[in-house]
């Protein structure tokens, strides 16, 4: 059985929502070279003007810890 892809996301909303998930982004991609974590894709979207979100897609296996140690408002399937 093949490990799932998981996608770890923050929502941020507000009229600077957009440049707050493209912060928290740059503090992602620099947890995850801290920690050593293994990562597919960091990123941000926009889902409208008021509301974006910033996620880190990893395998299964690290999503533990990554979860646990940054508290994400919710996780999915990742699909690249």
């Amino acid at each position: 059985m093949t490990e799932r892809k998981l996608k770890l996301i923050w929502d941020f909303r507000g009229p600077v929502a957009n440049k707050t998930a493209e912060h928290h982004a740059i503090h992602l991609k620099e947890y995850a070279i801290a920690e050593g974590i293994a990562y597919l894709k960091i990123d941000v979207i926009a889902i409208n003007e008021m509301h974006s979100i910033a996620y880190i897609a990893v395998m299964e296996s690290v999503m533990k810890k990554v979860r646990d140690d940054l508290k994400p408002h919710r996780g999915q399937l990742y699909e690249d």
